[in-house]
């Protein structure tokens, strides 16, 4: 199993548009990947959904921090820095989270959960909502 984690946190790391067809080597057809955004179960959509990346973003970056492994299951911590297009494109965004992976017998993905908190992460980081969610935190804090 450390092979195949190996294998994931490499293309993670080293992900750009013309890689992202690697994608299918890793994960098994009818993978399951959640995010805060998206729910879907099968590799074509999970694609799609790091290939729209590309089209807001500059430069998404991944970088793993930390890999904890047992059995077919697996967790990661990680920063995703980038660039909105069309916000500040010239200030570097992270986001911070974790996934959890597990693997089938042939060390492809079937499950791919991510969590982090897109309102600490994301919203607040836009110009008009950002404002708001800075707000509320700070009155319900």
């Amino acid at each position: 199993m450390s092979e195949a984690l190996t294998r994931v946190v490499t293309f993670y790391e080293t992900l750009t548009e013309q890689t992202l067809p690697q994608l299918r080597d890793l994960y098994d057809a009818n993978a399951y990947f959640k995010d805060p955004f998206n729910e879907v179960n099968d590799i074509a959509a999970i694609e799609k959904i790091f290939a729209l990346m590309f089209v807001s973003l500059h430069e998404p970056r991944f970088v793993v921090t930390t890999k904890i492994a047992q059995g077919s299951e697996a967790f990661l911590t990680w920063d995703f820095e980038f660039r909105i297009k069309k916000y500040k494109p010239n200030i570097t965004q992270t986001i911070r989270g974790a996934s959890h992976l597990r693997f089938d017998e042939a060390g492809r993905v079937v499950f791919h959960r991510d969590y982090w908190d897109a309102a600490e992460e994301l919203y607040e980081k836009l110009p008009l909502i950002g404002t708001l969610m800075r707000f509320v935190k700070r009155r319900v804090g």
